[in-house]
């Protein structure tokens, strides 16, 4: 059995908090330094063999497992574990899943439930996701699918409770996400979250790739009345145009080959909640026609259904396309532009708020920081300088990328100009940064030349540099940090098996610069 999990890891932690100052170089207050926390799961099965496999497949660092052997013992557990998702049997002794799911959903209705049963064409399955349940999973398990599933809830739990903060200078460091910046342009941001984050108003964010778009999305969300219901994210771009509709709406049973069971889709697991919708111009005519229908009537039909259902969620919707454009083009209806487009917000390229860059650079290292429970590295200011006249075309997640790369080679407790990506040292040392073709990725042989010669530019300024292990380490670790350490993905991205990702984060050892969220 592979039991090696791809779940998201927080390593190196301690129980005890530990109080450090970070040195940068402008002036900062001191900060209480604390580990990020584990993630707890909750397994309440009484069936002792599944708790038992269930404790081999996730015993990970960065996973705290209890367990419960009944549904009235899983909720005294619940009352002080604490967990962020709960794992549950159906058909138990006592007091049933569904019994259970009731009370859990009273009692807290945004602690994620995933519904375990053998019995999964039967009514009891379609009631548990009815009742709000997150997911259900057939037994015997499929274990890449069931970490698959555990993951993704996970980061949907996350996302409910971590508080997205916007302030223009953020005067403490008890968070663990937020919106950095005191710009003219953010300070826009922020002032237009703040009016409509207590409203049902639907919103539209636009901006480049990279802005913080699910940030702001997130911010609404947690300043909003709806805060204490569900919060789910879909990225419309990262899912097959043919699944995209199941995966909102839902479906019925034989609605398509391999429907083999009725499915609950986001907008019923959302209901009261707030759904994201990022990438939402990528949509296809069909589900952008269903999208409009819940935004006027709140109504939809699952697919391969006829009965109309009603739910009430809040629509926020991103993308970093000019939709007006895609509609004068005919590629997106008119109507639905108008239907997203109540209330605009759009954030600026990076490159248009050059003053916020320090505030960054130090937030994230900061962020680093936590997640490592490592003593932090301060920057140079000639490094920060560096930074300030870079052009992002990744905006603030590719400086993110580029600080944790920084950090992973810096060869002392100081980030220096020589520890920056080539492409954002050479700006300012003479030797060629890569053209916008190679940031927008354009994939041509001119584009594998260039940054080749600026990888032989650092081998010549380190000659113990072993250049190849060294990029190869790199690939890895950004192609973990861009999929949100998807472990499928990532290795798709590269061009190999996920067995071979295996077996290089083991033989780099890098997984505690994973980037965990």
């Amino acid at each position: 059995m592979d039991e090696e999990s791809s779940l998201p890891r927080r390593l190196g932690q301690t129980t005890n908090p530990i109080f450090r100052r970070i040195k940068f170089t402008a002036p900062r207050k001191s900060f209480v330094y604390a580990p990020a926390k584990m993630s707890k799961l909750l397994l309440i099965d009484d069936e002792e063999d599944v708790r038992y496999s269930i404790q081999r497949i996730f015993d990970s660092p960065g996973i705290e497992l209890a367990t419960a052997s009944s549904g009235e013992e899983g909720l005294k557990v619940i009352a002080k574990f604490k967990p962020d998702l709960v794992l549950m049997d159906v058909r138990m002794g006592g007091m049933n899943g569904l019994e259970t799911l009731r009370k859990i959903r009273a009692t807290d209705p945004k602690l994620l439930v995933i519904l375990m049963t053998a019995y999964g064409t039967t009514q009891t399955a379609i009631e548990a996701m009815k009742l709000g349940a997150y997911d259900y999973l057939l037994k015997p398990f499929d274990i890449p699918k069931l970490k698959e599933v555990i993951a993704n809830a996970l980061k949907a739990a996350r996302d409910m409770k971590q508080v997205v903060s916007y302030a223009p200078l953020l005067e403490s460091e008890d968070y663990e996400l937020g919106i950095i910046g005191r710009s003219g342009p953010m300070q826009g941001v922020f002032k237009l979250i703040g009016q409509i984050a207590a409203t049902d108003t639907t919103a539209l964010i636009t901006g480049e790739s990279g802005t913080g778009k699910e940030l702001v999305a997130r911010a609404i969300y947690h300043h909003s009345d709806r805060a204490q219901q569900p919060f789910l994210a879909v990225n419309c771009a990262a899912i097959p145009e043919q699944l995209l509709e199941s995966e909102l709406f839902g479906h019925e049973k034989g609605a398509f080959t391999g429907a083999t069971l009725q499915r609950i889709g986001k907008f019923e697991q959302c209901n009261h909640g707030t759904i994201f919708l990022d990438e939402i111009g990528d949509m296809t005519p069909a589900t952008q026609t269903k999208i409009l229908r819940v935004l006027q009537s709140g109504t939809f039909e699952r697919v391969g259904g006829n009965s109309p259902l009603q739910v009430d969620v809040r629509v926020i919707a991103a993308t970093n396309k000019p939709l007006e454009a895609a509609v004068a083009a005919r590629q997106f209806r008119e109507d639905l532009f108008y239907r997203l487009n109540v209330v605009r917000i759009h954030l600026p390229p990076l490159r248009e708020r050059r003053d916020d860059i320090p505030l960054l650079v130090n937030y994230f290292l900061e962020k680093i920081a936590r997640e490592q429970n490592r003593k932090p590295k301060s920057i140079a200011s000639a490094a920060v300088k560096l930074f300030e006249k870079y052009h992002w075309p990744g905006n603030v997640r590719e400086l993110e990328n580029a600080i944790r790369r920084a950090h992973v080679l810096a060869k002392s407790d100081a980030i220096l100009p020589g520890d920056l990506p080539p492409e954002i040292s050479g700006a300012a040392t003479g030797v060629a940064a890569p053209p916008t073709s190679i940031a927008a990725g354009d994939g041509t042989a001119n584009d594998a030349a260039t940054l080749a010669r600026q990888l032989f530019q650092i081998a010549r300024r380190d000659p113990k540099l072993k250049i190849i292990p060294a990029v190869e380490r790199e690939l890895v670790i950004q192609a973990l940090i861009e999929t949100d350490n998807n472990q499928v993905h990532a290795a798709k991205m590269l061009g190999i098996t996920r067995a071979t990702l295996r077996k290089r984060i083991e033989k780099f050892g890098i997984q505690r610069e994973l980037n965990v969220k």
